[in-house]
């Protein structure tokens, strides 16, 4: 058994080196930051990694993947990458992560990332640097509640299906198995974006310290205000707090009022399609 374990992982490891040779890895990306298909990331990508994660003994799942789950994924997608300023964000091991053929890299990213990103732009003035953050923070502040209601979703599928797999008398002879995995591999996504989104509030905050003290200049107060505001959402986040009333977006019958902040309109970003 230890000596099948290691072909698998071998194969494993192999088939990530020829992948990676391959793609490049970074999923392509079309019109308005949506991911264009491809059949290499789509299809062979997956399983691959599908293989790669079975063989390093982790949940893998056949279900088919519900609306609520696709609409998950593809809104988590966008907090994964930074199709606005793709150059400070990981591309190549968000993907291989995100298919699976590598376990979880996005521990170790640098927040510093960002602000050498922002350095190395060419600008007219050194003041559109506190937009760009004032702007790029807009944008994931425009799409967090929606991420936060479609996290909500498929928590609520979670539930379901474990009611279902005690109840129902028909089901699937590994229906068990297969709901504890589903349900799994659902919590490490929702993981991975807790992560991210604490990942991107970093590297704002990081920014703005950093350009403080290089090109002081008072719209740094607007990249404050907007980074005070985000981290309410990160804690909202680290805490599991998807579902409640203020802070997601939407008002449920015993939540509270959203306050002044959480009805701020900033410009949406089409919903990304992973």
């Amino acid at each position: 058994m230890k000596t099948r374990g290691r072909r698998g992982k071998l194969a494993a490891i192999l088939a990530v080196a020829l992948v990676t040779a391959l793609a490049g890895c970074a999923r392509p990306v079309g019109d308005f930051g949506r991911a264009a298909p491809s059949a290499l990331h789509d299809e062979i990508m997956p399983a691959m990694g599908r293989a790669r994660a079975s063989a390093d003994g982790e949940p893998v799942s056949r279900f088919n993947f519900t609306d609520q789950e696709r609409e998950m994924h593809d809104r988590v997608w966008r907090f994964l990458v930074a199709p606005h300023a793709k150059d400070w964000f990981y591309d190549t091991a968000v993907e291989l992560q995100r298919t699976r053929l590598t376990a979880a890299t996005d521990l170790r990213f640098d927040p510093d990332r960002y602000y050498q990103h922002l350095r190395a732009q060419t600008y007219a003035s050194s003041r559109v640097r506190y937009q760009t953050v004032a702007s790029d923070i807009g944008h994931d502040l425009a799409t967090i509640p929606s991420t936060f209601i479609a996290i909500c979703k498929v928590i609520e599928v979670d539930r379901q299906r474990a009611i279902a797999v005690d109840n129902v008398s028909l089901g699937a002879p590994d229906g068990t198995y297969q709901v504890a995995a589903r349900t799994w591999e659902n919590d490490q996504k929702i993981s991975w974006f807790v992560r991210a989104l604490g990942y991107r509030f970093n590297a704002y905050s990081t920014a703005l310290d950093r350009l403080l003290v290089e090109t002081p200049h008072e719209e740094a107060r607007i990249v404050d205000a907007r980074l005070a505001e985000m981290e309410t959402y990160v804690h909202r986040a680290r805490a599991r707090d998807f579902c409640g009333g203020a802070g997601t977006g939407f008002v449920s019958k015993d939540g509270p009022l959203p306050s002044r902040f959480e009805r701020q309109a900033y410009p949406a970003e089409p919903l990304v399609r992973k």
